[in-house]
């Protein structure tokens, strides 16, 4: 093979390993906006658009690092996998499982930590 086919077939190669990169901040940014925010507010003050008066419950704001310290990441995955009730928490949380991949899980974590500003409680 000459090195004018081969050229073209590692170009290819990379643009395609580019292409399937991790999430990226704009990447995570866009998944808590979409799945995350309308109840807990962009900023993670736990005031989204979907909270009203009516609103069965308080969603966590994220922004509150005493209570964000007292949860491990893993904790937090696994709400995020799991849903509200696997912590003892309401149902309005709904598990993401299904919806979300274990990286864009990951990244959440990062980001909710980013938010409080803390590292949570190691565990």
């Amino acid at each position: 093979m000459t090195l004018k086919k081969i050229i073209p077939a590692v170009l290819l190669v990379l643009a395609t390993m580019i292409g399937a990169a991790p999430a990226g901040a704009e990447d995570v940014e866009k998944v808590f906006k979409f799945y995350c925010a309308q109840c807990h507010g962009l900023t993670g003050d736990g005031k989204g658009i979907n909270v009203t008066e009516d609103f069965p419950v308080t969603p966590r704001a994220f922004n509150n690092a005493a209570e964000m310290n007292k949860l491990t990441d893993a904790d937090l995955r696994n709400v995020i996998r799991e849903g509200g009730p696997i912590a003892s928490k309401s149902e309005m949380m709904p598990p993401w499982s299904k919806t979300l991949t274990d990286v864009e899980i990951d990244d959440l974590v990062k980001k909710l930590r980013d938010l409080c500003q803390c590292k949570g409680k190691q565990g």
